[in-house]
């Protein structure tokens, strides 16, 4: 796994010294963990090789930048769009980009449904989406954002195998395909932390996307 650079890690501890002086709540570890908590577990979705050579990546529900902004440090040559429908969270998110100096990366303060039914359909080789919903939802918000064989790098906690098996009934009308889990417990914040990665499998299916926030209370499978 590619190792950040001085001038790398600089940059992301200007972003963790934003974060921890960050009065708005965009962030429930801010303290001395948020190195391991934000970073280096946000670094283990470079274990995917289609992640580590993607050109264009969007992270759905970025929240405060993880892992959306370690990757953009992380992966300089690779522009990181950062999706993200909670204003607190983008103006701390724009803060720490021009703060960090991170060019490569833009905040999109919008529901990822929208900007897919829009300039961001079908532009990414990669979504990726930290804690943000069950599978089956994730796979339904990134199916019209990605390309044809792009990838879905979902961070998740425990294995649900109720989860897993929601996601395989869904994955066919969603043309996205479970492909492998990672168990990267050992190097995340998380010892229980698993990425799930999923391929687009064909043509986004033409009822996709759904309207907003439909895809999370009522998912498929």
């Amino acid at each position: 796994m590619p190792a950040l650079d001085q001038a790398g890690r600089e940059a992301l501890a200007v972003v963790l010294e934003l974060l921890a002086d960050e009065r708005a709540s965009v962030s429930s570890v801010v303290d001395q963990r948020a190195w391991k908590v934000h970073v280096e577990d946000s670094l283990t979705g470079l274990d995917v090789p289609a992640l580590r050579g993607a050109s264009r990546v969007a992270d759905v529900g970025a929240g405060a930048g993880f892992p959306g902004l370690v990757l953009a440090v992380a992966l300089p040559e690779a522009h990181v769009d950062l999706i993200e429908s909670v204003g607190r969270k983008c103006d701390f998110m724009n803060r720490a980009i021009e703060a960090a100096g991170i060019a490569n990366a833009t905040v999109l303060n919008l529901r990822s449904e929208d900007w897919a039914s829009s300039d961001g359909r079908g532009a990414y080789d990669v979504v990726t989406a930290r804690a943000v919903a069950r599978l089956a939802t994730l796979a339904e918000l990134a199916s019209p954002l990605l390309k044809p064989n792009g990838t879905l790098v979902a961070w998740k906690g425990k294995r649900d195998r109720d989860e897993e098996a929601q996601l395989s009934r869904a994955s066919e009308s969603l043309a996205m395909a479970p492909q492998q889990v990672l168990d990267v417990g050992g190097r995340a914040g998380s010892k229980h932390r698993h990425l799930h990665v999923l391929t687009k499998v064909g043509p986004t299916p033409a009822n996709l996307p759904r309207r907003p926030g439909i895809a999370k209370k009522r998912p498929r499978g």
